[in-house]
């Protein structure tokens, strides 16, 4: 094959114009891997509640919280931005199993900050270190007022929690699955997906979806993150773009990192497809 025309350089192609730097990692889960500015650190946005997901299945599969276990929704939990939580009463009482998947399904980020009082930022921190992730921290739960920075992490980092997710290994195999399931209902995967045929991703067209997605995404005036599991009839692939330094901080949804992370996303897709489950022979 001429390398002119490898999926590394194809990529590039696609990213000359693109105002803004991209960090991307893909791994087919069979031995290739793709990694552009891999180890480069980005604010995380949202993808840190990936993070704090993995630290509460720990401590379930310690025994010592439940998914039944009540939390109750307080005045010091209140905070701006994305979720359904901020339109409901304080006092209300949800399961932990119902705020964590608030959290990941439609970035809740009050039911975020109920989870990171309940768990600890230390403790949080202490579990992203026994995952491997060296590169990403937790700075503080969530507070525009008074904090300007949420959380620190790699697309290496990030795509090692996916991976561990896909291969059952992320906390436990259980845990593993039950954080699939959640994060299959997620909301907002548009640079993921943007691209990929509808066709294939809508269930009503077959007995069940031929292709999904289970990801968790991320945007704050410097960055737009995405990542997740791309579940086909081949297997599964791990993708995760993660994009700063653009010139546009606002949000809509043809911002440049959402239209040209769509069309890497797209590349890996079609290279996945037509090498029937890799990304290299």
């Amino acid at each position: 094959m001429d390398e002119r025309l490898s999926l590394e350089n194809r990529i590039g192609v696609e990213l000359k114009s693109y105002d803004g730097l991209m960090g991307i990692y893909i791994d087919d889960l069979r031995g290739n891997v793709i990694k552009i500015n891999e180890r480069e650190k980005f604010e995380t946005a949202s993808t840190i509640k990936l993070f704090v997901l993995a630290a509460l299945f720990e401590r379930i599969e310690r025994g010592e919280i439940s998914l039944s276990d009540m939390l109750e929704y307080r005045q010091e939990h209140v905070i701006d931005g994305s979720g359904i939580l901020s339109s409901m009463e304080v006092g209300t009482k949800l399961s932990v199993k119902n705020i964590a998947t608030l959290m990941i399904i439609v970035s809740d980020n009050i039911a975020t900050n109920m989870l990171i009082d309940f768990l600890g930022v230390g403790p949080i921190n202490d579990c992203i270190r026994r995952l491997g992730c060296g590169d990403t921290i937790l700075h503080n739960r969530i507070d525009f007022a008074k904090y300007s920075k949420l959380g620190t992490s790699t697309p290496e980092d990030y795509a090692r929690m996916w991976v561990r997710m896909a291969q059952g290994k992320l906390i436990s195999p259980e845990s593993s699955e039950q954080m699939l399931e959640i994060c299959r209902q997620q909301h907002y995967h548009s640079m993921l997906t943007r691209n990929l045929p509808p066709y294939y991703l809508d269930a009503d067209n077959y007995d069940e979806e031929i292709i999904y997605v289970a990801s968790k995404s991320g945007s704050m005036n410097a960055c737009r993150n995405d990542g997740g599991i791309v579940s086909t009839p081949y297997g599964k692939y791990v993708i995760v773009l993660f994009n700063k330094n653009f010139s546009d901080s606002q949000y809509y949804n043809d911002h440049p990192a959402t239209v040209f992370g769509s069309k890497v996303s797209r590349l890996i897709f079609d290279q996945y497809l037509a090498l029937e489950g890799r990304l290299r022979l």
